[in-house]
């Protein structure tokens, strides 16, 4: 294609969108005040395909204050043959709702699951359309905290025998399906339960090339937010309940109820309507990125036609066997999802290539770049465990907590620019433990060298002896002195490296960045001098063998920013392994 075409293409595909806006106006609408029972109208939502079919929509009545203050439900019977056969469908939610052809609200709620009743809630489109702006609810956001109960909003006396549910009913936001592609159904299973809890249906799904149509958007279509896109993807998807101008407004309930977001919006396309006696759903894939889900709110999502929101670039390199596979991917970027997203996508990309085996050791390496600082640097090496959990799973639980420690920091918002990851596999479970240690002197004196001999048992493996020379520091004081032999996780947490997390005492993210990249690794063997006299951790520094006297002046001048411990490290050494180790042993000698 020419240059000028391309350029003509670009400008005719920019009129037909701001004109796809300008198509977009107010639509009428009826106040929840003039809503009374035994009103009758349409609704309208797609059951397969991208066809916009309606339904029989009777308010049996208003449920004040249900949600919460101001927050109300009206009550209302569904009817189609559709219907009659799916009950309320999960991505059913945000469907439009017209009587006496003003718009009335979203479908949005619905009874519990093993119930087919075609019964659902609607919320009010005014407390809808109240998600922009200054009109916005005052409730607070859910999380993934809240228990699911925390979802449940029983019936007022006598409204379940009226509508003819069971005693003790409750209504709850219809669940949206979340739509994995490419992922196995055993990693589905491990993290689903975590993403149920915000109100998500996981089912499987795709992903389909982006349409010059994605963005004509009509109440009834599908729409959805993007969580990872690439050689992996994961979607949510809703109802649209109307569009004015650019603003596009869905579900009527919170998707993940985070509030101000800015997270991709892309169209959505029903494949089928799967009808269950437990929970029906809407089977969906996912077209173009269409604009950014700006507001997440109790009573609803609104999102904007236009640019999407950038997400995270995310490569991860798989060798086994000398081959080596690559994946690439993009991760919405949020502080309560990526973390567990980047986990999600990392255990399947490992467990997914051909050569994964069980009894597998893994090596990790990896960066996390974050905009206006320094990288952080990822290196461990993981060991299969009799633990029933896939032995890639520590890899994944390691990558989780770094981007948790980033993403939680109380100093700024990060802006992560990229993530690379590299995976390699080595044959047979390496891992020893630490069976025994004893040195080569019982009494030493500053600057002399003694041995630490170290018997190690490798897994199913003969044990062998390891020998550490080390050296007794010039300023070592006269007395006992501890030597402790360990692996990474023990030396950590006798020194308490991160007491009760390390932002307490910190300044800022680049002090958290450094402290990362400190960490120990599994895979080498520690021996460090300890000695009973206090040490200080000042921000990211340690100061040890700290005298009394001073500790008090040090707290003064950083305070809130220090921590003591009553043991210092006079000196390590480390010496590489390559196969993980674990436990640990203490010894004593006497300083002279």
């Amino acid at each position: 294609m020419s240059r000028l075409v391309f350029r003509s293409v670009a400008a005719l595909a920019a009129l037909l969108f701001t004109c796809s806006l300008l198509a977009a106006p107010t639509p009428a609408l009826l106040p929840l005040s003039q809503i009374k029972p035994g009103m009758t109208g349409v609704g309208y939502t797609i059951f397969s395909g991208d066809k916009i079919q309606p339904f029989n929509v009777t308010v049996i009545g208003v449920l004040p204050n249900l949600v919460g203050p101001k927050q109300n439900v009206v009550l209302v019977k569904l009817s189609s043959p559709e219907i009659t056969q799916s009950g309320v469908v999960a991505g059913m939610s945000g469907s439009p709702v017209y009587i006496d052809g003003k718009l009335a609200g979203a479908i949005s709620y619905k009874f519990g699951t093993f119930t087919r009743e075609a019964i659902a809630g609607m919320t009010p489109i005014e407390e809808e359309l109240a998600v922009s702006g200054s009109r916005e609810p005052a409730s607070g956001a859910l999380s993934a905290s809240d228990s699911s109960a925390d979802r449940h909003y029983s019936l007022p006396g006598g409204w379940a025998q009226q509508v003819g549910v069971g005693t003790g009913a409750y209504l709850e936001p219809i669940a949206s399906p979340l739509v994995f592609s490419g992922f196995l159904p055993s990693v589905i299973g491990r993290y689903s339960s975590q993403l149920e809890k915000y109100g998500m249906l996981a089912t499987e799904g795709g992903s389909v090339p982006a349409s010059p149509s994605d963005a004509s958007l009509e109440p009834g279509d599908m729409a959805g937010l993007v969580l990872i896109s690439g050689d992996l993807s994961v979607s949510a998807g809703c109802t649209v309940t109307a569009r004015i101008g650019n603003q596009v407004y869905m579900c009527g309930h919170p998707l993940f109820g985070f509030g101000k977001v800015h997270i991709p919006m892309a169209r959505a396309h029903v494949v089928a309507t799967l009808a269950s006696a437990m929970s029906s759903t809407k089977i969906m894939n996912t077209g173009g990125l269409i604009g950014s889900i700006t507001e997440d709110r109790i009573t609803g999502v609104m999102g904007r036609l236009g640019p999407a929101p950038p997400m995270i670039p995310l490569s991860l390199s798989i060798e086994s066997g000398g081959a080596v596979k690559q994946f690439h991917f993009q991760v919405m970027q949020n502080s309560k999802l990526t973390p567990l997203l980047v986990s999600m996508a990392t255990l399947n990309g490992v467990r997914s290539n051909l050569t994964y085996n069980e009894g597998t050791t893994f090596r990790l390496e990896g960066t996390i770049d974050i905009a206006g600082h320094g990288s952080v640097h990822l290196s461990n090496m993981f060991a299969p465990t009799d633990q029933p959990m896939p032995d890639a799973f520590p890899i994944a639980a390691q990558v989780e907590g770094v981007f948790n420690e980033i993403f939680h920091n109380p100093y700024e918002q990060p802006h992560i620019t990229g993530i690379q990851l590299s995976v390699s596999s080595l044959p047979n479970a390496r891992w020893a433990s630490i069976d025994n240690a004893w040195s080569s002197k019982k009494e030493v004196h500053p600057g002399e060298t003694l041995t630490v001999k170290v018997a190690l048992r490798p897994y199913r493996g003969s044990p062998y002896l390891r020998e550490v020379p080390v050296t007794i520091p010039a300023q070592a004081s006269p007395g006992v002195l501890h030597i402790l032999v360990s692996d990474a996780a023990t030396l950590d947490r006798i020194e308490q490296y991160f007491p009760f997390g390390p932002t307490a005492r910190l300044a800022d993210l680049n002090q958290l960045i450094r402290l990362l990249n400190e960490e120990r690794t599994n895979d080498r063997l520690y021996v460090a001098l300890l000695q009973a006299s206090p040490t200080m951790l000042v921000e990211d520094k340690r100061l040890p063998n700290v005298p009394l006297s001073e500790i008090n002046v040090l707290g003064e001048r950083n305070p809130g920013r220090t921590t003591v411990l009553w043991q210092s490290e006079l000196g390590e050494r480390s010496v590489p392994m390559h196969e993980v180790i674990t436990g640990h042993q203490y010894l004593t000698v006497t300083v002279k």
